[in-house]
């Protein structure tokens, strides 16, 4: 697959070849869709939890006898169905991962890859580099190439004051290509990625 490679800007910058085994693919929605689940629950702190009637402060003594008042027999008042009593099946600390294979997570990778190429949502830039950190620069270059909703992907570190330019622009994530995933890569609209993120991915993911 031939794709054009240009400039931050906008400006032409020759084209490149991309890999049909990374960016060629027929997407499998079933797959994004697992390793989309997997991360989202990875990253949650599963820190959420209530107390249950073993865990409240308040007397254990029988609240009144067991006959006689004509109401319900009660022993308890830690209780769940009186206010300020425990909980019943509330949620406690845990966490909320689960297993996914290396090779279905390497897999996903490739078919998200594919599934913006096939939606014409990859963007090559020669380099993602500024000469000085100034947002009002890049945000006006991004206004030329009509770019709102972006997930740069630079080599192994992003050029520091591309990174610093860029943090401060809504819906811009910039990463290095060890970051790259398949939740950044779906959530926005375009894919931009730099000739070394190119050739970075194709050595990995060969």
């Amino acid at each position: 697959m031939k794709i054009d490679v240009t400039s931050f800007d906008g400006q032409a910058a020759g084209s490149i070849e991309l890999s049909d085994e990374i960016f060629g693919l027929e997407p499998r929605a079933d797959l994004i869709h697992r390793m989309i689940r997997w991360q989202l629950a990875k990253r949650r702190a599963g820190t959420h939890a209530v107390k249950n009637r073993a865990e409240i402060a308040r007397t254990g003594k029988k609240m009144y006898k067991q006959k006689g008042t004509g109401g319900a027999r009660h022993g308890s008042a830690r209780v769940p169905q009186f206010r300020g009593g425990g909980r019943a099946f509330g949620p406690q600390v845990r966490s909320h991962e689960h297993d996914l294979t290396k090779k279905v997570r390497a897999l996903a990778l490739r078919h998200a890859l594919s599934a913006k190429a096939k939606d014409g949502g990859i963007i090559v830039w020669d380099k993602a580099e500024l000469a000085e950190p100034k947002t009002k620069i890049l945000a006006g270059g991004f206004a030329k190439s009509g770019l709102v909703s972006a997930l740069i992907i630079d080599g192994a570190a992003p050029e520091k004051n591309f990174a610093l330019a860029a943090r401060n622009i809504p819906q811009i994530d910039v990463l290095p290509v060890e970051g790259v995933n398949v939740y950044d890569i779906i959530r926005r609209e375009k894919l931009v990625l730099t000739r070394a993120a190119v050739d970075a991915l194709e050595a990995r993911l060969k």
